[in-house]
């Protein structure tokens, strides 16, 4: 099953705190991952990455001209699940 956005902004109706300091730890790692050309980083997600989560479930296919991919039910509730333990606030 498929959980289709209902166009809401990310976290505007997250219960938890979290911490910011910690995401953009993990974006910069993330950042790190497509490093090219000296210093210079790909702005989205590594595709090797995507497909490996597309092929666990996790998400829809992430090839195509969308600049998005949607979570299955089993993928947002990992995901949930892997963000409030990384970046949330003890």
């Amino acid at each position: 099953m498929i959980c289709e956005p209902e166009g809401t902004e990310p976290f505007q109706n997250a219960a938890m705190d979290y911490n910011t300091d910690k995401i953009d730890e993990a974006v910069l790692a993330l950042l790190y991952l497509t490093l090219h050309d000296g210093a210079r980083a790909w702005k989205s997600f590594d595709w090797d990455a995507m497909n490996r989560l597309y092929e666990k479930g996790y998400i829809s296919n992430p090839i195509g001209k969308a600049k998005s991919v949607v979570f299955t039910e089993e993928g947002l509730q990992e995901a949930e699940r892997l963000f409030k333990r990384l970046f949330g606030k003890p």
